[in-house]
């Protein structure tokens, strides 16, 4: 049967044949159902003209379901629960919750605010299962529209409408160096910053062209290397004397690690706002609601451990 010729059925009477088979009395089952005996009579011969069926036997003041009303009973049992389920309303209990969820992140997101907060969301839900895909700025629109994905974290420079979106919170920039670095226990100016090999990491696009209109007027630093993960300047920094520029939290998050240097930048750069974007579909999704709010809170604590800990404004 299709799924329109199901809608062209009176599923109502599933419940009643259900609530007949309980009771076993066309009497009680109308009160359970708030319905006249005559009312309940009819639709128990509408049952029957449905499914073929005598349905009951009467015996005595009872009535006797048939093999078939039984097999219908029981076959009714997972999707009817499932519907009390579906319908009833009741508070999102995480540790219960089995979904699955797509989110788009760039790297930057990937190597600090997700390790950051994956702890916890795994402590409080420890069913689900999570998938990240590479964001694709120019397509972000079409993967939470249509392509499955849940939600996306990152820094929009365009209009995302219809999307909705809260701020996560202030990314700057710092540059990274190893402590044999020329510049190790000096002041790094302007002139050095521009003179020195660069490597740009976890820098996306729309960052680096912010960092490119700060420099305007200037000449362009010698950018050597550019990645989306420490590791490829891990592999040089220490045979040459290379600058590497990240996002501030990735800086907080892994220079005590790899033994390396952290330096402001040496030219006004105004932080950015970081997001996190959904399309509307998902905004009262209880789930998607938890989610989205562990991940905030888990960022604004990064951020604020990383002011604290660095002495960023």
């Amino acid at each position: 049967m299709e799924l329109e010729d199901v809608y062209r059925k009176d599923l109502n009477l599933l419940i009643a044949l259900k609530v007949l088979v309980e009771e076993g009395s066309v009497s009680h089952a109308a009160v359970r159902l708030n319905l006249s005996q005559s009312a309940l009579s009819r639709i128990l011969g509408r049952l029957r003209d449905l499914l073929g069926d005598p349905l009951f036997i009467r015996n005595g003041q009872h009535l006797q379901p048939t093999q078939r009303a039984i097999e219908l009973n029981l076959a009714l049992n997972d999707p009817l629960q499932s519907l009390r389920t579906l319908l009833s309303p009741g508070d999102f209990e995480a540790i219960n919750c089995k979904q699955h969820f797509n989110i788009a992140a760039t790297d930057y997101a990937l190597q600090t605010i997700m390790p950051y907060a994956l702890p916890r969301i795994y402590q409080e839900a420890p069913n689900i299962s999570l998938e990240f895909v590479p964001l694709k700025h120019k397509q972000m629109i079409n993967q939470l529209t249509s392509e499955g994905v849940d939600m996306a974290i990152c820094h929009p420079d365009y209009s995302i409408a219809p999307l909705q979106r809260d701020k996560l919170g202030l990314v700057s920039v710092f540059c990274m160096l190893s402590k044999s670095h020329p510049l190790a226990d000096k002041i790094l100016t302007l002139e050095n910053y521009l003179t020195y090999p660069h490597a740009l990491i976890a820098i996306s696009d729309g960052v680096k062209a912010l960092l490119d209109e700060a420099l305007s007027g200037h000449q362009k630093q010698n950018t050597i290397l550019r990645a989306s993960h420490l590791e490829t300047a891990l592999a040089i920094v220490d045979s040459m004397p290379l600058l590497i520029t990240v996002p501030a939290d990735l800086a907080y998050l892994v220079a005590e690690k790899y033994d390396l240097i952290v330096k402001p930048l040496p030219f006004d750069f105004k932080p950015f706002e970081y997001s996190l974007i959904w399309h509307p579909r998902s905004e009262y999704s209880q789930a998607q609601i938890w989610l989205r709010r562990i991940l905030k809170e888990e960022c604004s604590k990064l951020i604020e451990q990383r002011i604290n800990a660095m002495g960023l404004d």
